[in-house]
């Protein structure tokens, strides 16, 4: 199996969520772990505002903090692949974990593997289901509060949450091709820049 010539197809849910949240994307297995973090924040739509980890097995990855002041710290996730994972754990299933304190955790299927195929233009959304939840309303149960309080002009917070979070919120609604085009962003903006020789 050649790392250039290998993707493989994921379904990632957010777990603990309803409405379902669902992405369902190709990515290349030689794809850093922290590059794969940014593929789901843009996925989902979260903001990148919080520390992230995966975890698989016994290991940990994400970033290291620098102080090391929280016990065994992770392996970084800079310097790490999807393919690492998968043959140090041989596991099919991965979990993400976004902000610590909310908890955002979101299995990760390793559905189908591609040998031989281009990995140009990777990585791809192809498919979407639900809104990702405001950042910072407090992990599932508090998304499941919010969504009653939203949904029930009569509850007394109604307005105010109304305010709080994204105008017009509706856990159904997404832009998928926004989101899409987000994506495939980053496979442009991750190509390696040749370099230009100058004749002298």
């Amino acid at each position: 199996m050649s790392l250039n010539t290998t993707a493989v197809r994921i379904k990632v849910t957010l777990k603990d969520v309803r409405p379902e949240v669902m992405r369902r994307l190709v990515v290349p297995v030689a794809l850093r772990l922290d590059r794969l973090h940014l593929t789901l924040q843009t996925a989902f739509g979260w903001t990148n505002s919080h520390l992230f980890e995966f975890l698989a097995g016994e290991g940990r990855w994400g970033i290291p903090d620098p102080d090391g002041d929280f016990g065994p710290q992770p392996i970084d996730a800079r310097k790490a692949r999807l393919l690492d994972i998968v043959r140090e754990t041989g596991t099919k299933t991965i979990h993400y974990l976004y902000d610590f304190g909310d908890g955002w955790d979101h299995v990760i299927k390793l559905e189908k593997w591609f040998d031989d195929t281009s990995t140009e233009g990777l990585p791809l959304l192809l498919e979407a289901a639900g809104r990702c939840p405001p950042e910072d309303v407090g992990g599932p149960s508090g998304y499941a509060e919010y969504l009653d309080v939203i949904g029930d002009p009569s509850h007394p917070e109604h307005e105010h949450m109304r305010l709080w979070g994204p105008e017009r919120f509706d856990p159904n609604t997404i832009d998928r091709k926004a989101l899409e085009a987000a994506v495939s962003a980053l496979s442009e903006s991750w190509k390696p820049r040749r370099r230009v020789t100058r004749l002298k």
